[in-house]
C-alpha cells in the first residue's frame, strides 16, 4: 500500500483509513493498494471506504474470471489472466489479476504464484511519466509486464514443440500420442488466458475507457504484443496438430508394415505346410497295411513312390514360388 504524488511515494502511518485520508487531502496523488488472495473480511475493511460493486468484489475474491473490463459507476474492473511456465512438468499454471481502478486509487488482486507485482511497482516508481499517469499508467504497466510473461511462456511452448516434432521423425519406436496432447491441451489454456484479453486492450485503443483515454498510445504498444503471441499460439496449434496427424500416420504405416511382414510369414507357413502335406498323404495311403495296395510287391515300387512324392513336392513348390508365397 502506497501514496503517489508528484512523482514520488510517501510513506503511509496508520491503516487503510488513514492512507484514503491522506490520498484525498490534496486531490493530487493517488493510493495503490496491492493485495493477494485476500479474505472476504480484508474487502470489507477496503469497501468501507470506497464504494465496490459488490458483484466485482465477489469476483475478486473467487477468481476464476475471463479476462474482461466492466464499468460500475465511475470504477473500471479488469481481469487479467497470469501465466507461469513449469519448466520440470512442461506445465503452464494459470492465475489471475483483478484491478479496480479510480481517478485517485488502484487497487490490485492476485491469485496464484504468477506475476508477482513487486517489479511492476519498482518501474512504476522509476518512471515519472507512469507516474504522471496515474492509476492508468499502473493499469498499463501491469499489462505490459502480463503480456511479456505470455511471450516467454509462448517461446518455452514453442521449444517443447520441436522437441515433441524431433521425436515424432526420429524413427524410434515410442508412442508420444499422450505427450502431443497434454501439450495441445496446454496451449489451449494458453489461448483461453490471453485470447480474451484482445477485446478488452482494443476497447482502450478506440478510446473508449475514459480513464485510460489519455494512455492509449501506451494500450496500443500492448496490443501489438499480445497480437503478435496470439498469432504464434494459432501456429503452435496447428503444429501440434499436424505433428499428431503426421504421428498417427507414422505409427499406421509401422502397423501395416508389421502386418504385412505378418502376412507374409503366416503364407510361407502355409505353403510349407501345403508342401509337406502331399508327401504326408501319400505315404499315409500307404501306411494303411491293406493286402492289395499298387505295386505293393514290385522291387521297384519304394522308389516309385518315393520318386512320386519329390516330384509331386517339386511341383507344388513351382506353383506357390510363381504365386509369390514363397
Amino acid at each position: 500500500m502506497a501514496i503517489y504524488r508528484d512523482g514520488t511515494r510517501e510513506t503511509i502511518t496508520g491503516d487503510i483509513s488513514d492512507a484514503w485520508s491522506a490520498a484525498r487531502t490534496r486531490g493530487d496523488g493517488f493510493l495503490w493498494i496491492g493485495l493477494h488472495e485476500p479474505t472476504q473480511e480484508e474487502f470489507d475493511l477496503i469497501s468501507s471506504e470506497v464504494s465496490l460493486h459488490p458483484l466485482a468484489v465477489e469476483d475478486a475474491i473467487k477468481a476464476h474470471q475471463r479476462p474482461k473490463l466492466e464499468r460500475y459507476d465511475d470504477t473500471l474492473f479488469v481481469v487479467l489472466k497470469t501465466l507461469l511456465y513449469v519448466e520440470e512438468t512442461s506445465d503452464i499454471e494459470i492465475g489471475e489479476i483483478n484491478l479496480f481502478l479510480g481517478h485517485d486509487f488502484v487497487i490490485s488482486v492476485r491469485h496464484g504464484g504468477a506475476n508477482p507485482l513487486k517489479e511492476v511497482r519498482r518501474r512504476v516508481e522509476s518512471d515519472p511519466g507512469l507516474l504522471a499517469a496515474g492509476p492508468s499508467g499502473v493499469m498499463y504497466a501491469i499489462c505490459d509486464a502480463v503480456v511479456d510473461t505470455y511471450s516467454l511462456v509462448s517461446y518455452e511452448v514453442e521449444h517443447d514443440l520441436i522437441a515433441l516434432e524431433r521425436r515424432v521423425f526420429s524413427g524410434e519406436q515410442s508412442d508420444v500420442t499422450a505427450d502431443i496432447y497434454s501439450l495441445k491441451r496446454e496451449v489451449l489454456e494458453f489461448r483461453t488466458a490471453q485470447d480474451p484479453l484482445i477485446p478488452v486492450l482494443e476497447e482502450i485503443v478506440k478510446g473508449r475507457v475514459e480513464l485510460c483515454a489519455s494512455n492509449r498510445e501506451l494500450f496500443r504498444d500492448v496490443l501489438d504484443h499480445l497480437l503478435r503471441v496470439d498469432g504464434k499460439v494459432d501456429e503452435h496449434n496447428e503444429l501440434l496438430s499436424s505433428a499428431l496427424s503426421a504421428h498417427l500416420a507414422l505409427v499406421g504405416s509401422e502397423q501395416n508394415k508389421v502386418a504385412m511382414q505378418q502376412n507374409a510369414d503366416m503364407r510361407k507357413i502355409s505353403s510349407w505346410a501345403a508342401i509337406i502335406a502331399v508327401p504326408t498323404l501319400i505315404a499315409g495311403v500307404y501306411g494303411m497295411n491293406f493286402d492289395h495296395m499298387p505295386e505293393l510287391h514290385w522291387a521297384y515300387g519304394y522308389p516309385l513312390c518315393l520318386g512320386t512324392m519329390a516330384v509331386a513336392v517339386l511341383v507344388v513348390y513351382r506353383l506357390l514360388r510363381g504365386s509369390g508365397w514363397l
